[in-house]
């Protein structure tokens, strides 16, 4: 992946891996369950965020110069990739 993002994603996912270990220490010392729950929200808006920072860097990139492209099959298998993540998104 080359991305235009690659510093602000490495701090989200630093990020995110700190608020991984915080709620697993607040498992282990018995938080309260909406805390911890409201953490684990938290922690998956920001997976949300990255997602959303790598689809970016996808779309401005690889899928701008398949559909550029000439290459039919590119251009197909491009937009199928999407496909799959619009639909997998949809089940989340």
């Amino acid at each position: 992946m080359q991305s235009n993002h690659a510093e602000a994603i490495d701090r989200r996912l630093k990020s995110i891996e700190g608020h991984v270990r915080g709620v697993r220490r607040m498992v282990d010392d018995g938080a309260y369950c909406i805390d911890v729950v409201n953490q684990i929200v938290a922690i998956e808006r920001a997976l949300k965020k990255v997602g959303a920072l790598v689809l970016d860097d996808h779309l401005h990139s690889c899928v701008a110069d398949a559909m550029g492209s000439s290459d039919a099959e590119e251009r197909e298998r491009v937009v199928q990739e999407l496909l799959q993540v619009y639909q997998a998104v949809g089940r989340g």
